[in-house]
């Protein structure tokens, strides 16, 4: 007798005693088989001592057992089935949470019937504390990798771990209990994925299924992210300050930076070298502002994109005027100002 937990962190498989708890394994096994326990999270994760879950709410004070669906109101709540054998010995026992013991560390006197919906794995041996007070209603059988994954979980000071851990799915191994005639109508036609429909979202936490970036991506593919927003940051600076337009302008594709030239270079010559790789739109050398001597740098526009990459290619380190110039694609935006100027008038246009 025995079920299979998918979690979002590996699965469980759990043998149940049924012979011993039969009241507490058929509620168990009939809310599985109604798909209740799909999509809750493990709302408490205490570590080196248990992890509970089955509250479809997510805050560990909600839910029913089969027997309300079943019978109604009156039969939420049934009596515990302790038994003096049945002890908190072994790291994965499972067990029942007793009502008014939802805090599993409470000190209060216990009444005699439990939370019927809500159960919890113990996360390290010999929990005696709790023994006499929850019904241990099975023990893990494969899956104890899961657990201690479930137990390395960071969380909050209220024991919720940041990232949410749900149970994906609960196979039935083996069911020794007929079902009940009305049970068919509570099986839903297909198995509920996600959360479930009456979780409290009352705080912000990571979903199960996020993974770090860092994971998706391969090295080169993080480096170039990284390096992207670098970029971007550094362009909102440059914006900021009144360096650039706007953080996303881009640098014309259809223009090439030269430098390492010789000073006796004129804008003249390099029109006419470079116009073998398609029509020139200008080649300015740029100049001191005072002297008018050349500064051995250059931009050249060509009218196509293609023709700006042949030159690319073509004429990094190329001799002119006995000097090896050095080309790359331009990453100037100063031309682009006018553009952003003439869209600004536009727009001002009509306003007084």
């Amino acid at each position: 007798m025995s079920v299979m937990i998918e979690t979002s962190l590996g699965e469980i498989v759990i043998d149940l005693h049924t012979d011993r708890c039969p009241l507490t394994t058929k509620n168990f096994l009939k809310l599985c088989k109604i798909k209740y326990y799909n999509g809750c999270l493990f709302h408490t994760v205490q570590k080196d001592f248990t992890a509970q879950t089955g509250d479809p709410t997510g805050k560990g004070d909600g839910g029913d057992s089969i027997y309300k669906f079943l019978y109604g109101d009156q039969a939420r709540f049934f009596g515990d089935e302790l038994r003096p054998d049945l002890k908190h010995l072994k790291k994965g026992t499972v067990a029942m949470a007793s009502a008014e013991k939802i805090n599993l560390q409470q000190l209060t006197p216990l009444p005699d019937f439990c939370i019927v919906f809500m159960f919890y794995f113990t996360l390290r041996d010999d929990i005696d504390y709790l023994d006499g007070k929850n019904t241990v209603f099975g023990e893990v059988a494969e899956g104890l990798d899961t657990l201690e994954r479930i137990n390395e979980a960071y969380v909050d000071n209220n024991h919720r771990p940041y990232k949410n851990i749900r149970i994906k799915h609960i196979y039935i191994l083996d069911d020794p209990f007929d079902d009940p005639p009305q049970l068919a109508e509570l099986i839903p036609d297909s198995s509920p994925r996600g959360k479930p429909k009456d979780e409290i979202e009352d705080v912000v936490r990571l979903e199960d299924d996020w993974v770090p970036m860092d994971e998706q991506l391969s090295a080169a593919e993080l480096e170039e992210m990284l390096r992207a927003k670098e970029a971007h940051s550094s362009a909102v600076v440059l914006e900021s300050i009144g360096d650039i337009p706007e953080a996303e302008i881009k640098p014309p594709e259809n223009v090439l930076f030269v430098c390492k030239l010789n000073p006796v270079t004129e804008d003249e010559d390099l029109n006419t070298i470079f116009s073998r790789f398609g029509n020139v739109v200008s080649a300015e050398i740029i100049r001191d502002f005072k002297t008018g001597d050349s500064l051995c740098y250059a931009f050249i526009e060509f009218e196509t994109i293609e023709a700006c990459e042949q030159a690319y290619f073509k004429m990094d380190n190329a001799l002119i005027d006995d000097r090896r110039i050095h080309v790359d694609f331009s990453q100037s935006v100063s031309k682009l100002w006018s553009q952003y100027k003439r869209k600004d008038n536009q727009a001002g246009k009509g306003k007084y």
